[in-house]
């Protein structure tokens, strides 16, 4: 009589679907914020075109083209401290530049302004 050895078959490739497919779904549960209250405010500020010179000069000098906190300390002519920029903290940050780069476009494109003095 024959005996049979009962042997188990893994299939690596249902398993690694599996894994992946978890995987990416608790990722996608990390990407996704809960609640944002500023997407509203960043939506707007994203969508908002610059067609007006006034505006375009207002919005490239209200905009500063570098974080004005950024500052090195210095006592009798060496560098004891230095602060970081701190602009990328605020949450609107990308949505305030993105705006400003569209007033200077639209003042160099539409209105043919030189802009050396905004940078």
């Amino acid at each position: 009589m024959l005996k049979t050895k009962r042997q188990h078959i893994i299939i690596p490739a249902f398993i690694k679907s599996f894994g992946v497919s978890h995987q990416a779904a608790s990722q996608n549960q990390l990407a996704q914020p809960q609640s944002d209250i500023l997407q509203p405010l960043r939506n707007w500020l994203d969508e908002l075109e610059v067609q007006n010179r006034k505006f375009a000069h207002f919005i490239a000098k209200f905009i500063p083209a570098q974080c004005p906190f950024e500052r090195d300390l210095i006592l009798f002519g060496r560098k004891i401290a230095h602060i970081p920029p701190m602009c990328k903290l605020n949450p609107l940050y990308e949505q305030f530049v993105g705006l400003r780069f569209r007033a200077l476009c639209y003042l160099v494109d539409q209105c043919g302004e030189d802009i050396q003095s905004y940078c």
